[in-house]
């Protein structure tokens, strides 16, 4: 089975993991494209977390399951395109293997051979929290469960960070991500059962992607081209993006740079993944820029006559807040980066590391609360924890067996596992010698459609192209130029500038 290889245990000599936790975190605090970890978690507990165990410790527990279609249109399957289900982990198993209707009912509208099922998000210290009182009564499931322990992010130089601070995604073949990235940190996934696959895209390609902050998502940008089957006649500058493709074994650690896009998707019957994003310093410059882009989306599409076609607003976003708190959400931001950089003026960027790290949020998306104030950016209370670690630039990359670079496709194959891992590493460390190396908790998703036997809501393009309208321009379109990644950074500039003097 597919999850078999993570628990395999380490043949001798190789119970030492390759990287210490200092040189772990001297990596990812420096590496500026992706690449896989390998022989780093062969003792991580977490690795036991395959679909069906995680069945029978919750218990019946519902979990909410996004679906998708698994044909391929030329627009991207936005999550505001999907239909939701509630459904235990049992059910869901009895789905993908083909067990009756009755058995996993729930489900009974989608034919799996059409439709796939995705958890994802689910936020880790979230989904266990109710689990106390079995925990009380089982002490042997306790002992072996120890939910946040089971993940040990220590490993790579994060103490303190487990599974408090991480993600649980469980999805079934064809489950997927649309094509984004991340505004704030970066980001460590550990695949522990199935295969997944990921298309990633270096910063330096954001034009080529088309960004778009419609459908909107705090910390989110998403490209509207469908990277695995693009619309090239819509999307023509697209054929310039430089995919980097690999596809993520069990008890393998995939570093997601910060800014880095992707695209990701389930590429065996069951898949499970846990991941935790990393804050960075650069964070706060982002922070003021999401605040930004949250204040003119929420202000200008609310100023639109409502459209049940348009769901602009991403089911992870409960609501669209009103201009008086988006300012105060903004003036946060700002006074949070403002502070930091007075507390760091002074320091040598090129010197030491600092090993204390303040303790962070399981969640990527740091939402806005509705009354912030400015000493709780300030604090960190508000951003639950800012990484201030300034590793020196690495001397040599130590690329080899233990660290693969996901280089782009037309230089190497898009698979890393265990043969290739063996036979490559030597060739790809001799290449890449001179090298260099380089989200408040949102709330659970919430349903965007009836939960019946209608048919998923029509695939559109989002881009007004696409789209018949009256108008030659849409709000979207004015909104994908105002909230343009590039711009706003510029006015953020601006305003930040404003307050230095």
């Amino acid at each position: 089975m597919a999850e078999a290889a993570a628990l395999d245990p380490p043949l001798p000599g190789e119970d030492v993991k390759p990287f210490t936790p200092e040189k772990a975190k001297e990596i990812v605090m420096c590496l500026q494209q992706p690449a896989v970890f390998c022989n780093m978690v062969f003792d991580w507990p977490v690795l036991y977390w395959n679909a069906k165990y995680l069945s029978e410790v919750l218990d019946g527990r519902t979990i909410r399951f996004r679906m998708g279609m698994k044909k391929r249109d030329a627009a991207p399957q936005f999550e505001t395109k999907c239909s939701y289900v509630e459904a235990t982990l049992e059910e869901f198993l009895a789905w993908t293997s083909g067990q009756p209707t009755c058995v996993s009912r729930p489900f009974s509208c989608y034919d799996s051979s059409k439709y796939w099922a995705y958890a994802d998000y689910k936020y880790i210290a979230r989904l266990f929290e109710d689990k106390t009182e079995i925990f009380k009564v089982n002490r042997l499931l306790y002992l072996q469960l120890r939910t946040m322990q089971d993940i040990m992010w220590s490993d790579f130089g994060f103490p303190g960070r487990n599974g408090k601070e991480s993600t649980l995604w469980i999805g079934s073949a064809g489950a997927n991500t649309p094509c984004h990235l991340d505004s704030y940190g970066c980001n460590l996934v550990l695949q522990i059962q199935g295969r997944k696959r990921w298309h990633l895209f270096p910063p330096s390609n954001t034009t080529f992607l088309y960004p778009t902050r419609i459908p909107y998502e705090e910390s989110s940008i998403f490209s509207k081209v469908n990277v695995v089957n693009p619309d090239l006649k819509h999307y023509p500058r697209f054929t310039k993006a430089q995919a980097h493709v690999v596809t993520l074994n069990p008890g393998q650690v995939l570093f997601v740079p910060r800014h880095w896009w992707h695209y990701v998707e389930s590429v065996d019957p069951i898949t499970v993944s846990i991941n935790s994003w990393i804050e960075l310093d650069a964070d706060h410059k982002a922070r003021v820029e999401e605040a930004i882009t949250r204040t003119l989306v929420c202000a200008i599409k609310s100023a639109e006559n409502p459209s049940p076609v348009d769901a602009w607003l991403n089911p992870t976003e409960v609501e669209a807040t009103s201009h008086e708190i988006n300012l105060q959400y903004l003036n946060g931001a700002m006074s949070a980066y403002l502070e930091y950089q007075k507390v760091t003026v002074s320091e040598d960027r090129d010197l030491s590391t600092h090993d204390t790290e303040k303790e962070a949020s399981s969640c990527k998306r740091r939402k806005m609360q509705v009354n912030p104030k400015p000493e709780d950016y300030k604090s960190g209370t508000h951003e639950a924890g800012i990484t201030m670690v300034k590793a020196k630039k690495l001397e040599k990359i130590p690329f080899g067996v233990h660290l693969i670079p996901v280089l782009p496709q037309s230089q190497e194959a898009s698979s890393v596992g265990a043969g290739a891992a063996e036979s490559d590493s030597r060739d790809r460390l001799s290449k890449n010698e001179e090298g260099h190396f380089g989200k408040s908790c949102c709330t659970g998703k919430q349903s965007v459609m009836s939960n019946d036997c209608k048919t998923l809501a029509a695939q559109t393009d989002s881009d007004s192209t696409a789209n018949s309208s009256q108008m030659a321009i849409s709000t979207n379109d004015l909104l994908d130029c105002l909230v343009n990644p590039q711009v706003v950074s510029l006015v953020a500039g601006l305003l930040l500038e404003r307050e230095r003097v």
